[in-house]
């Protein structure tokens, strides 16, 4: 979560950043998958912050938005019909 912040600080700055509503909602190490909550309006301004990221803590990472859904419910129900 501090690397999807932190790209976000970078880019759009503090104002950007608190528009964005940003929250971790779940995560899932076993299946490396977090859901995160983003208000509606930012999900582009997130996204393009997630594809920047090429580093966490030193190493390298690719982070990948799997789906985007209006509610938690339907996120996970869409989750679940990938496998």
């Amino acid at each position: 979560m501090d690397a999807v912040w932190g790209a976000v600080l970078k880019i759009f700055g503090e104002y950007g950043a608190s528009k964005c509503g940003l929250a971790l909602i779940d995560y899932k190490s076993e299946e490396k998958l977090a859901i995160l909550r983003v208000v509606h309006t930012e999900v582009e301004t997130v996204r393009a912050a997630i594809a920047l990221i090429t580093k966490i803590k030193e190493k390298p990472a690719a982070l990948h938005v799997l789906t985007v859904s209006g509610t938690i419910k339907a996120l996970y129900k869409k989750l679940k019909q990938r496998g």
